[in-house]
């Protein structure tokens, strides 16, 4: 299982209308880009940053898949998203691979 992570660190201030942003256009942005078979939203309970921190985790099994993903759809998406909230997060994203699980 291979796992895309964006963790996002939010001003406090925008919090409520960046999550109907997220929810309403990011992630079925994101699902629309059929590299992905589903995801999770979570926060971070004890992050040591300012500002609340979300990670957004999507799910798939094909490499090729999120590689579609990453090279055609990843910039743009950041893109809409730094023109609608600039300088009021922070960003990171990795891909992590399930090693084990129960």
């Amino acid at each position: 299982m291979l796992i895309y992570n964006e963790t996002f660190i939010v001003d406090d201030a925008i919090i409520e209308e960046w999550l109907t942003w997220i929810k309403n256009t990011h992630i079925p942005a994101i699902m629309a880009t059929g590299a992905f078979d589903s995801y999770k939203v979570l926060t971070v309970l004890d992050s040591p940053n300012e500002g609340i921190t979300y990670c957004f985790q999507y799910q798939t099994d094909v490499v090729e898949r999120y590689s579609d993903f990453y090279y055609k759809h990843m910039e743009k998406l950041h893109q809409q998203h730094n023109a609608q909230f600039e300088e009021q997060f922070a960003l990171f994203h990795t891909l992590m691979e399930t090693i084990d699980e129960l």
